[in-house]
């Protein structure tokens, strides 16, 4: 039995060693491409002379100015949302876990909202924070709520987590008819979409990017032991509350930084794992570079479609996530009330 579990260890890693570098190169090229959509297209060998500073001024202004920085939020709110998503199915042993169903992502909207409301001169990195608040608000409310027996049911998660989320979406909406200054700024950014990114932006998003997305690699292993169960983790050795403590800040810190750059962008955290397991099996430190990447492509992707397809009118993201995301949703959820 040993010997098969090294030798299907060995073919996953074997496999994902093989789809990593594939996904990075499905991402360039797809990058290239989306930076060549717009009211002003642009071909991917011009976009290319553009990004080595060899094209022509215009090209290089449009790429570099507006193109460029949309595509570098698109890209890390992907892979933070997908990574995000990733843990919190781990750490709470539920398939249905995602940050946009669970409360993570509809805390951290209502949180955000409040900051660019309430202060609109308020710091690059407060909103963030704020965010990370309400995300972990969110979270413990649906997670409360939906513990019952000492356990967490799958279907019984999903169902708490829609209802909070639809509560807090409620109080979105009482904000922003109260509150009518700023109300397009905000509704801009609920709609789920990198329209109008900027460099302020992605600097907003890449610190958090950068430090929990390796921590989140690092982390693996104890995910691992944590998806055995506690009393597995515990005779392993692990300190179950303080890992699980850990593990679930930084996926609630993912997806709430994540919000902040894109918007409610729904089912990303749901898809990207999902996807990424089932090409690369159960084991974390396999699984999550490839959902990061697959996160990146989704939402990349999605936004250079709602470019696209009806210029110069511009389709938000999220609506093509939703898209897809919602018929799989509940797909999973039927599979697991009948199991």
């Amino acid at each position: 039995m040993s010997a098969f579990v090294r030798s299907a260890a060995g073919n996953a890693r074997r496999r994902t060693l093989t789809l990593l570098p594939l996904l990075l190169a499905a991402l360039l090229l797809v990058s290239v491409i989306s930076l060549g959509i717009g009211a002003v297209q642009t071909p991917p060998l011009e976009v290319l002379r553009a990004l080595t500073g060899s094209g022509e001024e215009l090209s290089r202004r449009i790429l570099l100015e507006f193109r460029l920085p949309r595509l570098l939020v698109a890209a890390l709110c992907g892979a933070m949302f997908a990574a995000s998503g990733a843990i919190l199915q781990g750490v709470v042993r539920n398939p249905l876990a995602a940050p946009d169903i669970i409360g993570v992502n509809a805390g951290a909207a209502l949180a955000a909202v409040l900051v660019m409301l309430a202060i609109p001169s308020a710091p690059t990195w407060a909103l963030p924070w704020g965010a990370f608040l309400g995300a972990w608000l969110g979270f413990a409310l649906v997670y409360l709520l939906a513990r019952k027996d000492g356990s967490v049911a799958p279907v019984r998660l999903a169902l708490v987590g829609v209802a909070v989320g639809a509560a807090l979406g409620g109080a979105q909406q009482l904000i922003l008819v109260r509150a009518p200054d700023g109300v397009g700024q905000a509704l801009t950014f609920l709609t789920g979409t990198v329209y109008g990114s900027d460099y302020e932006r992605v600097l907003r998003v890449l610190p958090w990017a950068a430090a929990l997305l390796p921590l989140a690699v690092l982390l693996a292993r104890r995910l691992d032991l944590l998806s055995l169960g506690d009393a597995v983790a515990t005779g392993l050795g692990v300190r179950v509350e303080l890992s699980r403590a850990v593990l679930l800040s930084v996926a609630v810190g993912l997806a709430a930084a994540a919000v902040t750059g894109s918007g409610l962008l729904g089912f990303v955290g749901l898809i990207a794992p999902h996807v990424a397991r089932l090409l690369t099996g159960a084991r974390h430190l396999l699984l999550l570079p490839v959902a990061m990447l697959m996160g990146a492509l989704l939402v990349v992707v999605a936004d250079a479609l709602g470019r696209g397809l009806l210029p110069p009118v511009e389709v938000p993201a999220g609506i093509f996530t939703t898209l897809v995301g919602a018929p799989y949703f509940l797909w999973l959820m039927r599979r697991q009330s009948r199991s």
